[in-house]
């Protein structure tokens, strides 16, 4: 019997099926296993053209745009992280310059004040002092006590007419101005205004005696955070009629360390505070512009005088001073940073034999300076 070489096999390369490794890398890129490059497959494999060519391709590109995009989104926040912490570097550093133009002005105005205006550091009636430190520049506002108004003695009139100088409608001024009045005024339980405080919660009662702390301002009804601080607002009318301009607030006006002197600081009092002791408008807008033409002048008082302050002003503060220091770092290539920080000390100067020459009453770790 003959034997057929075509149902024997012989001649023909066997089929055999792909390693284990292959069929696993096949499953992982979406392709199916096909025979080894030695095997012919049958006529039907040999006569079909593979659909799923350039997959392992694909699979590679979409795996790199995933690996970019991920490396890409840590380098911002790697970025970010970095640029915050050296910000936070530069607030503190550039707290500590102010905290410095503070201690200095303290000190040389205790200096001027010992020996006088001759051997003083400081001249006679500035309202501000600049100073340069090697890692950068402290403007230091002077504010006298003498330069605002006294919450506890002022009358109901006068607080309404430095509510309407910084800005308030009439209307409600004069209920803030009631308010504070009857914040600071006895009078006996049971009012309307004691009941508004009494509906809040926390509810609470007014002292009914005088402000201890000009922060209490923030308790009275009406008054705002933007009331007391101060804040920009559009001018009603005049040549900056529509632009924001500066309104001060209640805290660069009152003080709760006044005298009985009813005159107020001719080199530092805001010009609300001019206007709610009596100073004629034209005057006010006079001796501001004349500020800013001759800063530190020893004769604004003889000047004030001049354009119709009529003695309202007075020169020289009590005790009492508060120093604002606004503080800007240098940067390494010579100019100033963009970053400001403003802190702020309200010193008490003793009598010459005290044990400490002066006391800080109060610090502000952050405080504005327009």
């Amino acid at each position: 019997m003959k034997t057929s070489i075509r149902a024997s096999g012989v001649g023909r390369t066997p089929w055999s099926a792909p390693d284990p490794p292959v069929r696993l890398f096949a499953q992982i890129i979406g392709c199916s296993p096909t025979a080894r490059s030695g095997s012919r497959g049958t006529r039907a494999d040999q006569g079909v053209r593979p659909t799923n060519r350039g997959t392992a391709l694909l699979a590679v590109l979409w795996l790199s745009a995933a690996l970019a995009a991920i490396a890409f989104a840590m380098s911002v926040t790697v970025r970010g992280e970095t640029d915050r912490a050296a910000t936070g570097v530069d607030d503190l550093r550039s707290y500590y310059l102010a905290s410095a133009g503070v201690e200095k002005a303290t000190m040389e105005f205790l200096w001027s004040a010992a020996f006088g205006v001759e051997k003083g550091l400081i001249p006679k009636g500035s309202a501000y002092i600049d100073y340069n430190f090697p890692s950068g520049i402290a403007h230091v506002e002077i504010i006298p006590e003498t330069a605002k108004i006294d919450v506890n003695k002022t009358s109901l009139g006068g607080l309404v007419n430095l509510l309407i100088a910084l800005g308030v409608d009439p209307e409600r001024a004069l209920e803030i101005g009631q308010a504070i009045f009857n914040w600071r005024s006895p009078a006996a339980p049971g009012g309307a205004l004691d009941s508004y405080y009494l509906s809040l919660t926390p509810s609470f009662l007014p002292p009914h005696a005088s402000l201890e702390e000009i922060e209490e301002l923030l308790l009275v009804k009406g008054v705002t955070p933007d009331l007391f601080y101060g804040t920009w607002a559009p001018a009603p009318a005049g040549p900056a009629a529509g632009r924001l301009v500066w309104h001060a607030g209640l805290i660069d006006c009152l003080t709760v360390y006044g005298t009985d002197d009813p005159r107020v600081d001719v080199n530092a009092a805001e010009p609300a505070v001019m206007a709610a002791v009596g100073v004629d408008p034209a005057a006010i807008a006079a001796i501001v512009e004349h500020r800013m033409a001759y800063p530190n002048d020893q004769h604004l008082l003889q000047f004030a005088n001049s354009v119709g302050a009529g003695g309202r002003l007075r020169e020289d503060g009590n005790a009492i001073v508060t120093f604002r220091s606004t503080a800007r770092l240098r940067l390494g290539n010579g100019q100033l940073s963009d970053m400001r920080r403003t802190v702020g000390a309200q010193v008490k100067f003793m009598v010459f034999g005290s044990p400490t020459p002066y006391d800080v009453l109060r610090w502000y770790d952050t405080a504005w300076s327009n």
